[in-house]
């Protein structure tokens, strides 16, 4: 008697997951397959989707031999997720037109300038719920239909990454909301493509896929998939997620007041709202969420774990040392040295600001900042300091969500910066609420199969998909003598972007 499963697909910059779930919940198997990204300019970014279905094909064909093959297993649904923003051009036969430009491609300043106009900033802000970004996909749009017009004039389908591959698996062109909300070129509010931007902007509707809500069931595998993948024709395949709304999913944040902060080489905060909220001043960004009828906010910092490795790779090289000879993480050696440290470091900030920002400051020029450093700061100072100061950064975007009237009153923690505890407690003390752990870490592979199993009806709906698949580790409750401790360092913290501003713009020029 063959088992029934949920398959989920995850769409990542460096390589392609599948994932195969029991349906309670356990991981039966998993397979990555990786791929390259070009850079053929300063700036530029692209992937060729043939290496995202390759990865893909690869691995459902690696998880159902390890689950036994079609006769021991039946896949109930798929899910799909993936980087966002990336611009995918087919033409009428659904050949692909060029490399994708993918989320980090920074090529469209001129186009950015060009929406402006167009629509205007304040316009753009009010009905996409962003401000105009270089890493949009609307702009890229515009960008390929000004210099590469051969190109834009065979284009007859544009897809997000995902939804490509949702395109091999189903020969549907489709989408849903909470990816799509990520190109700019819908009403947030409305859950649906913007007529008035794309008049403004002159994007055919007809290019567009439709639109469905992310458990929505877009499609049934295709005959012509099965020699590629070994799945057999008719399975469900859903909506999907971007890679932020399916972590979503896949840590449990589906109501309101729930949130949780990733802290990877960038980190993001991403809360739940039962309304829109759009930040008019484009701090922080505003999606449609995977789950029915909510809406989501979201900061994105860049230089997070990417400023500890900086000091790792750069001050920390007698912890790197003994670590390797003691067969351990540097950064659990750092943990211990900043653990001792007081909090505040001794009178010692850092702006973590080493790749200019987004969240709360869109600010391309700003760049990291030791403030106070004197003669009693050691190495033990220096790392305190850093994971401090994105601490305070994380909490200068909660904010901007409190200040929205998105309350966050439970946050989940996940990325490489969730294994050290001492991180864990700053965010604690500094959000003012539990923070906990996920017990599993599937991340967006296991939230897009929970996407599958409600729309092929395992689950009657996301809370009790999520109730049932995902649970919470340790959990780390806020200190109020703590808390209390590090107000006055956030706060001289918020103070100095702004006294700086107008220097790095000096800077950037010299």
């Amino acid at each position: 008697m063959s088992m029934k499963a949920l398959l989920g697909i995850d769409i990542g910059t460096s390589g392609t997951k599948a994932a195969l779930y029991g349906t309670d919940g356990s991981r039966i198997a998993s397979y990555t397959g990786e791929y390259s990204m070009a850079q053929p300019h300063n700036g530029w970014a692209e992937q060729d989707p043939g290496d995202w279905w390759k990865a893909a094909a690869d691995g459902i064909r690696a998880v159902l031999a390890k689950a036994g093959g079609t006769g021991s297993v039946e896949i109930a649904g798929i899910g799909l997720s993936g980087q966002m923003h990336g611009l995918v051009m087919l033409d009428r036969e659904g050949k692909v037109l060029r490399p994708s430009i993918i989320w980090c491609d920074q090529r469209t300043e001129a186009e950015i300038a060009e929406m402006d106009r167009l629509v205007s900033r304040q316009r753009i802000i009010e009905i996409t719920a962003n401000v105009p970004m270089t890493g949009f996909t609307a702009a890229k749009i515009l960008w390929v239909k000004k210099n590469e017009p051969e190109i834009y004039e065979k284009c007859a389908h544009i897809l997000l990454p995902k939804d490509y591959i949702r395109y091999k698996l189903t020969g549907e062109f489709a989408t849903e909301v909470s990816d799509a909300s990520g190109m700019q070129l819908m009403d947030v509010a409305a859950r649906d493509w913007s007529p008035e931007i794309l008049s403004k902007l002159g994007v055919d509707r007809a290019l567009l896929a439709s639109m469905h809500e992310s458990q929505d069931v877009t499609g049934l595998t295709s005959s012509g998939c099965a020699a590629e993948t070994g799945l057999p024709s008719g399975i469900p395949v859903v909506g999907g997620a971007g890679d932020n709304p399916a972590a979503a999913i896949g840590t449990g944040v589906v109501t309101h007041g729930k949130a949780f902060t990733t802290i990877g080489s960038s980190a993001v905060v991403y809360a739940v709202s039962d309304e829109v909220r759009i930040d008019l001043k484009g701090r922080v960004h505003a999606l449609c969420a995977s789950v029915p009828g909510k809406w989501t906010v979201m900061s994105c910092t860049q230089g997070a774990g990417l400023s500890l490795q900086w000091l790792r790779n750069n001050i920390c090289t007698e912890e790197m040392r003994a670590a390797e000879a003691d067969g351990v993480d540097p950064y659990v050696l750092m943990d211990r040295l900043a653990e001792v440290v007081p909090i505040g470091s001794e009178h010692l900030l850092f702006l973590p600001y080493l790749m200019g920002e987004r969240s709360p400051h869109p600010d391309p020029d700003c760049r990291g900042v030791f403030f106070g450093l004197s003669g009693i700061h050691r190495r033990d100072h220096l790392i305190r300091s850093v994971m401090e100061g994105v601490a305070f950064s994380q909490l200068e975007c909660v904010e901007v969500f409190r200040e929205m009237g998105v309350p966050v009153s439970d946050m989940m923690v996940t990325g490489g910066g969730a294994k050290s505890p001492l991180w864990r407690q700053m965010l604690a003390d500094l959000y003012g609420c539990p923070v906990s752990v996920p017990s599993t870490n599937e991340g967006a592979a296991l939230g897009a199969a929970i996407l599958a199993g409600v729309g092929a009806g395992e689950f009657s709906n996301l809370t009790e998909a999520c109730g049932e698949w995902v649970g919470k580790g340790s959990t780390l409750a806020p200190d109020q003598a703590r808390t209390e401790a590090y107000q006055p360092y956030f706060s001289l913290y918020k103070k100095l972007y702004l006294s700086l501003k107008d220097d790095y713009k000096t800077l950037s020029r010299i």
